[in-house]
């Protein structure tokens, strides 16, 4: 049968289905794909998006379906993170030639970066209104996950909440293929959802030793239901999921009224408007079976979900529409994939291969950013092609504004 997806069988462990024909993928990659299909919790097959590669503690771009039980360390620490993007009535002629201070507007409005001390750039030293009322959505129950872990009281949580964060973590003004404005941005569960997401991985590290349990891999480890601590891990993860949700809500607000005292023009936002996790887990119905999916750095595309593929800096995003590929688990890639560690990226380029890849955009273009440049990432068109069964593209967004963590 003629199929998208590359298969491997993997000996002692269910098999692999690769949507990577096309694109490179590192042995280090498949090696650890394969120690995910070995654990036998593991339900029917580990799916691999075309952006894959190398993750910690687990491969980034993986799809891992697993029966009554969850690997944290698939899950990861950036839980929650993912992408949400805003179609405006702006059109292009809307925009002025010097979009400076349409970029300075947008840093002055949200919080990103990271210094240590008491002047974090990177949080509120005093919550904004809006702050203070996305917050108090999540108090509660975060409030009940004190009382058993109280050293969460001590993380960056409302503090961070409506803030970007560092890394490949931004804020876009991009133009689709009509001219229509869009916002867009990409960040997560910030320091209070690491915090839960590294506490949950050594608990199951620790877990796995006390009981002796052989894994192809430490990293590994994973709750069973009923075990001791998986609720606990379920009802921690799914509030930094929220979390994670409302941060890019309040950030996507306080960009659009930025926009607007830059632009003097009254238009309006959410005419189409989507926002997805691209690293998290969530019970799920497949081939007739209730299992748990982890997606570590994949997007979920049901039919007619729509959904998004973003290109690193200076390269196109994509607004896509699932079709409901079965054997993908309903999934989809969340972005091109780095071919290149942050390290190698600068050592290998120079600060004017980052002028050159970025020139037309609006952001930094300094020393810190080398490390995001796309030539960092696979080729997005050839990612694109690799997944053609699995999305149809809805919108074509290129960027003429970036701001950076």
């Amino acid at each position: 049968m003629d199929t998208h997806y590359i298969e491997e069988e993997i000996p002692g462990g269910v098999s692999l289905k690769m949507w990577t024909r096309g694109v490179p993928v590192e042995d280090e990659a498949k090696k650890q794909l394969a120690n995910a299909a070995r654990l036998p919790i593991v339900f029917k097959h580990v799916a691999a998006m075309p952006d894959v590669h190398l993750g910690i503690g687990a491969t980034v771009g993986s799809v891992i379906p697993t029966l009554k039980a969850i690997i944290p360390a698939a899950v990861g620490v950036d839980i929650g993170c993912g992408m949400m993007a805003c179609k405006t009535t702006l059109r292009a002629e809307d925009l002025p030639d010097n979009l400076a201070p349409l970029r300075a507007a947008i840093e002055r409005a949200v919080p990103h970066g990271r210094a240590p001390g008491a002047r974090d750039p990177g949080a509120w030293s005093k919550l904004p209104g809006s702050v203070e009322t996305a917050w108090a959505e999540l108090e509660p129950e975060f409030t009940e996950l004190c009382r058993d872990y109280p050293k969460l009281e001590k993380t960056n949580h409302r503090n961070h909440l409506g803030t970007l964060g560092t890394g490949n973590h931004f804020i876009e003004v991009c133009l689709d293929e009509e001219g229509a404005v869009w916002f867009m941005l990409h960040s997560g569960s910030r320091g209070v959802g690491n915090f839960i997401g590294t506490m949950f991985i050594e608990l199951a590290k620790q877990d796995a030793l006390r009981h002796d349990v052989h894994l192809p891999d430490r990293d590994l480890a994973y709750f069973e239901e009923g075990a001791r601590y998986f609720g606990d891990y379920v009802r921690a993860v799914g509030w930094a999921q929220k979390f994670a949700r409302l941060n890019r809500e309040v950030m996507m607000r306080r960009v659009i009224e930025a926009a607007k005292t830059v632009l003097h023009k009254n238009f309006q936002s959410h005419i189409e408007a989507v926002n997805c996790h691209h690293n998290y887990v969530q019970k799920e119905d497949h081939f007739g079976t209730e299992v748990f999916v982890t997606r570590k750095g994949a997007v979920s595309a049901r039919a007619g979900e729509l959904g998004i593929i973003p290109g690193s800096m200076g390269a196109r995003s994509y607004i896509v529409r699932g079709k409901g590929n079965p054997e993908s688990f309903h999934s989809c890639s969340h972005g091109a994939g780095r071919v290149m560690s942050r390290g190698e990226a600068k050592r290998r380029f120079t600060l004017a291969d980052q002028r050159a890849a970025t020139e037309g955009v609006e952001c930094r273009k300094d020393k810190d950013v080398i490390d995001e440049i796309p030539m960092a990432y696979k080729d997005i068109d050839a990612v694109m092609q690799a997944q053609r069964d699995l999305v149809d593209v809805v919108h074509t967004l290129k960027q003429v504004v970036c701001v950076k963590g």
